[in-house]
């Protein structure tokens, strides 16, 4: 299945909302191995981790389709779709890329 850019970097924009989910129910669970998690807390964890991996795996299988597809270096379209993802965002790296 072929990508385009732009769904390159909603899967990027998905995987980063996922992977700061995680960060944010760490933080506001505190460290597994200090703090005693409910059920329900280590339930909703395990959720968000395997969304975020999930997420984060097919978004490497299809940058790798699509840099086949393109002829392009994987690494160099890796980094154009998490700068499109940042600009998307709002929060771009002052270079004036989209």
């Amino acid at each position: 299945m072929s990508h385009t850019f732009e769904e390159l970097v909603a899967k990027q924009r998905a995987a980063n909302e996922a992977h700061a989910r995680v960060e944010q129910l760490r933080e506001s669970y505190g460290p597994p191995a200090q703090v005693r998690w409910t059920g329900e807390q280590s339930e909703t964890y395990e959720t968000a981790l395997r969304a975020w991996r999930d997420l984060a795996r097919d978004l490497q299988a299809a940058l790798n389709e699509y840099a086949t597809d393109e002829g392009r270096p994987r690494p160099e379209v890796e980094a154009d779709v998490e700068r499109a993802a940042r600009a998307a965002r709002g929060d771009g790296d002052g270079e004036g890329e989209a």
